[in-house]
Parts: structure tokens; sequence; C-alpha cells
């Protein structure tokens, strides 16, 4: 196996890593009050040709690999996590069904504004009664004229205030307890859709998460994305993807905070020498350090898998369970490393410790992972 980087990946990595420092991090701890979206850094990732960066050529997009995409959600997350989770869940959960599921008409309407930066992408699936049970869709959907009429609602939506479409699950036909599910291309401005206030949340505050209400939404027939019924495979298929991204964010979440403490350790001083010297505090970084170093090597190997075609369910899974709960440690010891420092804003590990605990929600729980995963190895 070839651990090394190819130049496109080194040179996207080192980009990002300029862009993120330069222009998304001065502001993170601002936004982080004020609840503030980043469209401005948003509208210059689109100048970069970033927003499309894993998606065809003809489309706009960049024709890049999904490590390439993990590297670019990595290096934002490594300064701000709600960038890192708006840019993922742009390109893993808006962009990538276009891509994967639409007509070439349907990508050019859709794909082409989500890739040049004209809008964000945004996925509408989790609802009030299907958070873990995806399965349990409540909105409805049926055909009447050569449209379809849709009703219900959908629950933390990520970038749906940005979005000129959002495809969406919906119920289609019932048999019983049996219910077909198809997703349906919704644009935003059409009479009876609405966007609701973005939630108070505990962290990633300068994301956009809203609620969606749909009451006699009409779209035309032909705005089902792949064909009717195979909603419920679609966004498995989605999350799989999609899981990576949380993976890679969860990855840069803690390389951030492990870099602030390793820092910190250097240069606070405690019994007349820097904290850093203790064995306790070594012994602390010394694993951080491993523990990024195995989830960022779980992420690309999911991400390998992915490019090359094979099956990256099991891995998938994996990745983003691992990333997203030592992540969550990394940051707790991050912040204790800091002592009474940790706990204060200013010191910013705090805020990532906020942002990461989404990770061991968002996207599948912690415990659906270990259930995909329990599948996966035949039990």
């Amino acid at each position: 196996m070839n651990y090394e980087l190819n130049e496109e990946q080194n040179m996207i990595q080192k980009m990002m890593r300029e862009f993120a420092e330069e222009v998304v991090a001065p502001g993170a701890i601002e936004r982080d009050k004020s609840k503030a979206f980043p469209e401005t850094i948003f509208k210059q990732l689109g100048d970069l040709g970033i927003l499309g960066l894993p998606f065809p050529e003809a489309y706009g997009g960049s024709g890049a690999d999904t490590i390439s995409f993990a590297i670019a959600t990595e290096e934002l997350s490594r300064v701000c996590g709600s960038t890192g989770i708006t840019y993922s869940a742009h390109v893993s959960l808006g962009g990538a069904p276009l891509n994967l599921f639409g007509t070439d008409k349907q990508k050019q309407d859709h794909l082409v504004p989500i890739c040049t930066g004209d809008a964000l992408g945004a996925f509408g699936l989790t609802e009030p009664n299907a958070g873990s049970d995806a399965g349990g869709t409540e909105t409805e959907a049926y055909l009447e004229g050569g449209e379809w009429v849709i009703n219900g609602s959908k629950s933390y939506i990520t970038n749906a205030s940005y979005a000129q479409v959002v495809p969406l699950t919906a119920v289609t036909d019932k048999k019983g307890e049996d219910k077909e599910i198809t997703s349906i291309i919704v644009p935003r401005n059409v009479e009876g859709f609405s966007v609701n206030t973005p939630y108070d949340k505990m962290g990633l505050n300068a994301s956009n998460t809203t609620e969606l209400y749909l009451n006699d939404v009409r779209v035309p027939e032909d705005y089902v994305l792949g064909h009717r019924g195979e909603g419920f495979k679609q966004f498995l298929i989605t999350l799989d993807g999609g899981r990576i991204g949380i993976g890679a964010m969860a990855v840069g979440i803690a390389q951030g905070a492990y870099e602030r403490a390793l820092t910190y350790a250097k240069e606070r001083r405690q019994f007349n020498r820097p904290i850093g010297t203790f064995q306790a505090i070594q012994f602390k970084l010394a694993d951080m350090a491993m523990k990024v170093e195995l989830a960022r090597s779980m992420v690309y190997k999911a991400a390998w898998l992915k490019d090359v075609g094979k099956s990256f369910k099991k891995e998938a899974a994996m990745c983003k369970l691992y990333a997203s709960e030592v992540c969550m440690d990394i940051c707790r010891d991050a912040i204790q490393i800091h002592g009474g420092n940790g706990y204060m804003r200013e010191y910013e590990v705090e805020r990532f410790m906020r942002d990461a605990k989404l990770l061991e929600i968002g996207e599948g729980t912690s415990e659906i992972q270990r259930m995909v995963i329990a599948r996966e190895i035949g039990c």
C-alpha cells in the first residue's frame, strides 16, 4: 500500500491549509458567538473550485477524488467545525445524490450551481419521528395532474437556507406496513415550501441547520431523483459517502485540538518548567497524536475504497465511529491540558469539544454505526 499523497492531493492540502489559516480561522470565535453564517468564505471556496471538488468537470466540478474531499474537509474543520460541516454536507449530502442518481438535465440544472458556488447543497432526510429509523419517513407525496403534491416536514437539515433545491424523501405508496420511499427534487422557492428559523444549538453555531415544512407543495412528475421507489436505497448509499465526510471532520477537529494542546504544553509553565515536560501531560499528548493518525488512516482507507469502486460501507461506518469518538476524547484532553484556560472561549478548545459532539450523532449515531458494522461482519 502507498500512503503517500499524490501531487494533486498535496496541492489541495497545501492550498486548503493556507486558506483555512488565513481566511477561515481569524473569524471563527466571533462567528461562533454571533452565529453568523460564513457566506463570504463559501463564495471564495466556489471561486477556488473547491465546492465542486469531487464532481465531474462536465458539471462544473474539479474531477478530484474522495481522498481530496476528505483532505479539504479536514483542513477546514481543523480551524472551524461550522465551516467544515457546511462544506461536508454541501458535497456529500447535497451534491452527491444529484451526481449519483440524477439525469443529465437534473445535473445541468441543479448540480452545476452547487459546483460553481451559486448555491449550497442540502438533502432532506431526517424528520421529527424519523431519526435513526430513517425508514420511518412520514412526509407523503402523491401524483395529481402530472405533479407531485408533497406534505410533511423535515428536521435538522444542513444548508437548506442557502440551497436552490432540496432533494428530499417522501412516501409515495403504502401497502400495509411497507412503504415506497422516493427522492424528489424540491426547489426552495416553490409555493408551500418554507424553511424555518435555524435551531439554537450546542455547537457548530455558524452552520445553517433548519426545519423544512411542505404544505401542498407541487413539483413536476419528472423531478423524481433516479426512479420512483428507490429513495430508501439512495439515502443509504448517500449516507455511506457522508460518513467519510464526518470522519474527515472529526480528524480535522481532533487535529486542531491536539495542536493547540501541544503548543500550550510547551508554553505553559508550572513548578518552574513547561507542563509538557511532565509525564502525565506527555502521555496524554502521545495518545492524542496516535488517535489522530489512526483515525486519519481509517478515513483515507474508506475514501480510497470508494474511489476504486470497492465496497466501503463497513469502512465508512468504522471511520465515522472511531474518528468521532476519539475526537471527543482528544477535545476533552485538550481542555484538561489547558486547565482553567481550556474552559475559556479565547483558547478555542472548548468550542472544538462543543462542535465535536454532533459527530457522534449526525449521519447515524455511534449506536447505528455499530449496527452497520455488525451486519457487515455477518452478525
